[in-house]
């Protein structure tokens, strides 16, 4: 495991944003910044510089805080060269396989479109953390605003092949909806029925279901389990292509 310190704020009704410290050098990153005054918050009870904002994509609930931060902080901006210009105050743009640095540690960049049509996510290996945005939840997936299915089922894909270790630091805390929609494609997922008792434990607690791992959305998000026999029986696809059975899933998620 890495070095990083990975601190989770709830604001709004359901975001969440990620404060990551390299504590070498003290570079600090917060993740999707849709709102200012938790951050500042949270930085000022640690100490921390803040010197980079990360933006996984445009919606305002991802870069609402952006020229706010950078106004009082002056911090780089980081976020999709395929949507630059609607991130604001982006000064770099990053792609696919390209690698983005606080202090010593790295992170790679994975172009995930689906969601967005510029949709990126930060993979810091040595930590074991996935910034995704939201291209992956727990037990879900981001709603198909300007991508296709084709596109989002190629992007989850290419998650899926990062490590089943792999922390995923998804954006909203949608677990409980999510997960009841899951129940509803593949009824007798034992492990889904077993992580949605967690689930209902934690929020009545208040307490967050993120971050998840990728070795638990194997085993209960729909979206990643298109080749689950029972999910394509349920929507009537039994040895159809992934991506269509992932599309029909899809679907089904934006009536549910």
């Amino acid at each position: 495991m890495g070095t990083l310190e990975i601190i989770q704020i709830p604001v709004l009704q359901d975001n969440y944003l990620y404060l990551i410290h390299e504590p070498v050098s003290g570079e600090t990153a917060i993740v999707d910044p849709a709102v200012d005054a938790p951050v500042i918050v949270e930085l000022e009870k640690r100490g921390w510089r803040l010197t980079h904002i990360l933006n996984t994509h445009h919606h305002m609930d991802h870069t609402g805080a952006n020229l706010a931060l950078k106004e009082r902080y002056g911090v780089k901006i980081i976020g999709p060269a395929e949507d630059k210009a609607r991130i604001p105050g982006i000064d770099i743009c990053v792609s696919e396989s390209d690698q983005i640095s606080l202090g010593d540690v790295t992170a790679d960049v994975y172009f995930v479109p689906g969601h967005t049509r510029g949709h990126i996510a930060y993979h810091f290996s040595d930590d074991e953390a996935l910034f995704c945005g939201d291209t992956l939840f727990s037990m879900g997936c981001g709603r198909l605003f300007e991508g296709t299915p084709t596109q989002m089922w190629n992007s989850l894909s290419k998650l899926m092949a990062l490590p089943d270790t792999t922390r995923v630091f998804c954006a909203h805390e949608y677990t409980t909806s999510n997960g009841n929609f899951a129940l509803s494609v593949e009824p007798r997922n034992a492990a889904l029925i077993a992580r949605m008792a967690e689930v209902k434990a934690l929020r009545a607690k208040d307490q967050p279901t993120v971050p998840t791992t990728l070795a638990a959305e194997k085993e209960t998000n729909p979206f990643l389990r298109p080749m689950s026999p029972e999910i394509q029986a349920m929507v009537g696809l039994t040895g159809a292509p992934l991506a269509d059975v992932f599309a029909e899933v899809r679907r089904r998620k934006d009536s549910f």
